[in-house]
């Protein structure tokens, strides 16, 4: 394996925002998964909950490059006011957020990893059936 010893896995959060039909994702500008599109989020941080993580990562946006081993969590969570844009907070992290469809063929390419994973397993993150917090923003 070329794995780094000695450094433990760091875990990931990933943030369905959902707006009517469709979910948050934008463009990553970042040493890991640079130009494929991904879901707000980042790394939990030292004695954050899962939920903490979300609400920060949505805010802020941050990603660090260095070689690491994620566990991606993720959560959903709904809009307040449904006239709420995003803003693209850190531009030198993400070429800018969008909204899309749920479905293969209206979702942009490529897909960051962990998210191409989902989409190929069938999630659905608008199901009533998935198993995922649901948090308003």
């Amino acid at each position: 394996m070329g794995e780094p010893r000695g450094l433990a896995p760091k875990v990931g959060v990933g943030v369905f925002v959902i707006k009517d039909n469709k979910t948050l994702i934008g463009r990553r500008r970042s040493s890991i998964g640079d130009s494929t599109f991904a879901l707000p989020g980042g790394h939990l941080e030292f004695g954050e909950s899962f939920e903490e993580c979300a609400l920060r990562e949505v805010k802020e946006e941050t990603d660090e490059p260095k070689p690491s081993h994620y566990i991606t969590i993720f959560m959903r969570g709904k809009l307040v006011d449904s006239q709420q844009e995003p803003q693209n907070m850190e531009p030198n992290k993400c070429d800018g957020w969008d909204w899309y469809d749920w479905d293969d063929a209206s979702l942009p390419k490529p897909l960051f990893k962990p998210l191409q994973i989902l989409v190929d397993r069938g999630f659905n993150p608008f199901s009533a059936e998935e198993n995922l917090y649901m948090k308003p923003l």
